[in-house]
């Protein structure tokens, strides 16, 4: 019997060493038109004010904020309240975009500062105005990692 533990044990020291799978890699940036980038500028700057005016004034009338672990609001005014309070330095960068017409979106991911790795991602929906400026549709995002 003691054999058969040492054996057993010799064994399992010749396997490699277990351990948690590796991080999925986050998607790399790509370039925006700058009529899309300027989405994520805008988006940037008044997220890192904490204007909550100027951000919901990035959405169409009709728009949503769907964000992680709260009800959706819909309308500027309801994301003006949504975000009242919320902000701080935000950096957001793109993996992917397509716009035909006046609809397009942008997915991406985000984080705290310009090359730090991404904290979460979103997905924006994007549709122009009459003036042809993109505005937000719909703005979904949440966190890389799961509530504790």
């Amino acid at each position: 019997m003691r054999f058969l533990a040492l054996l057993a044990a010799c064994a399992l020291t010749a396997l490699p060493a277990a351990s948690a799978p590796p991080l999925p890699q986050a998607p790399a940036s790509v370039e925006l038109p700058a009529d899309l980038a300027r989405v994520l500028t805008d988006y940037e700057a008044a997220w890192g004010r904490k204007d909550a005016a100027a951000l919901a004034a990035l959405f169409t009338e009709d728009g949503f904020v769907l964000p992680n672990g709260s009800p959706p609001a819909r309308g500027r005014a309801a994301i003006e309240k949504a975000y009242t309070g919320m902000g701080g330095p935000l950096a957001l960068r793109a993996y992917a975009h397509a716009a035909q017409g006046d609809i397009g979106y942008i997915i991406g991911g985000y984080a705290q500062k310009k090359g730090d790795p991404d904290i979460g991602k979103f997905t924006l929906t994007l549709r122009k105005d009459a003036s042809g400026r993109w505005l937000i549709m719909s703005d979904i995002d949440n966190r890389n990692s799961r509530p504790v």
